[in-house]
């Protein structure tokens, strides 16, 4: 079977003059949908269309990104702006295979601009489009959307597995701390540390050098619920860290995040790690209680909720030293802080698993849709081969 080579401007009907751009302070709220770049934006009053259409992005950094896709049906009565191109298709088995394949294929070479990507008609009309007679589109497009309608069921399905197994962890968390046992006291973490204090607050870069001659230099960034994250991580010349003496960290630290989206994150210092210095952390220093169980209890809706309750400042909140110190932690003796660890551990080492077999379970799928797609395109696909 001969597959043709198209462009869009030989199989559709370009509509842009016909789509209206209107700033959002100008916009009557309605019920009919208004499009952009990538789906619908906000719903007007009025509409420019009402017929079914392919849209197909004409900026945003989506297109080299790929995070959404760049090219979506719409039907009835809908309002687009200039974000948008608009195409007409005599036949909607036609449409719908042309999505598909725009979709499927990278489009760099065809998009301008690294800052603000853009997709202009003139390059759009450039892209080849294999065009297989319509009995033959007919077929792929049935066999692709039975196949991506599975694989979007076990998709949803491994989504929540996963969500499930994250749950997990959190339930019993927060049931250690909703169900304290006999004999448990509440105590400020700052009476249960040596000391809680803040990391150098100031300029940053002034101290950086290369890794091979430097000393770890943790930022909010590096500190992650439970984990600390080396990713991005900055080194510091060793006379800087000796000069930044109040910001040294030892192992057990409890490290908080002071600012942003991320204020509350919280995780324990590991061993081993050897000299450290941190900018902009609120960290305390335990000695009457196990850092680990701290850090869970941190961890916990009941923890972070106090804490954040305790910010002060902008409008968003800052968490200092004094929000750290006046945290009331519940405490039991430490021969059960050391066995709820234990427990907790155990229950997040298991969940940790599932969580990465249905990580992967999610990433095997999208590999899958992506061979389906080469070899429909290709001229290879067969239902046995879905």
């Amino acid at each position: 079977m001969v597959w043709e080579v198209k462009t869009l401007d030989q199989i559709s009907k370009n509509l842009d003059r016909k789509r209206v751009p209107i700033t959002k302070k100008n916009r009557t709220h309605g019920s009919i949908p208004y499009y952009g770049a990538s789906g619908i934006v906000d719903y007007v009053e009025e509409y420019i269309f009402d017929e079914e259409l392919l849209l197909v992005s004409e900026d945003g950094a989506n297109l080299l990104a790929r995070t959404y896709p760049i090219a979506f049906s719409i039907n009835g009565k809908t309002w687009v702006n200039n974000h948008a191109h608009v195409l007409r298709f005599k036949d909607k088995i036609s449409q719908r295979f042309v999505e598909l394949y725009l979709n499927s294929i990278k489009l760099d070479d065809f998009v301008s601009g690294m800052a603000q990507p853009k997709l202009n008609q003139k390059m759009l009309n450039k892209i080849p489009i294999p065009f297989p007679p319509i009995s033959e589109q007919k077929r792929i497009v049935a066999i692709l959307d039975e196949a991506f309608e599975s694989i979007a069921k076990a998709k949803e399905n491994a989504e929540k597995n996963l969500k499930n197994a994250k749950e997990i962890f959190e339930g019993c968390l927060q049931s250690v701390f909703e169900n304290k046992g006999d004999g448990w006291k509440e105590k400020t973490l700052g009476s249960l540390s040596k000391f809680v204090s803040v990391g150098y607050v100031g300029p940053t870069s002034k101290f950086y050098c290369d890794k091979h001659e430097g000393i770890p230099f943790l930022r909010s960034q590096n500190v992650r619920p439970a984990k600390l994250s080396m990713k991005g991580i900055r080194y510091i010349l060793p006379e800087f860290h000796t000069i930044l003496k109040k910001s040294q960290l030892k192992s057990g630290d409890l490290l908080f995040v002071r600012v942003g989206a991320n204020r509350g994150d919280c995780c324990s210092l590991p061993e081993n790690l050897g000299e450290i210095n941190c900018a902009n952390i609120v960290f305390a220093r335990p000695t009457e209680a196990s850092p680990t169980f701290l850090e869970l209890f941190c961890l916990s809706q009941i923890g972070r909720e106090r804490l954040l309750s305790m910010t002060t400042g902008s409008a968003q909140g800052v968490i200092n030293t004094k929000s750290v110190a006046e945290l009331i932690v519940p405490l039991p003796n430490i021969k059960e802080q050391l066995a709820i660890e234990t427990k907790l551990n155990l229950i997040s080492s298991e969940t940790k698993k599932l969580e990465v077999i249905y990580t992967q379970k999610l990433a095997d799928l999208e590999e899958l849709k992506k061979s389906i797609l080469t070899k429909a395109f290709e001229g290879k696909l067969t239902e046995a081969s879905v």
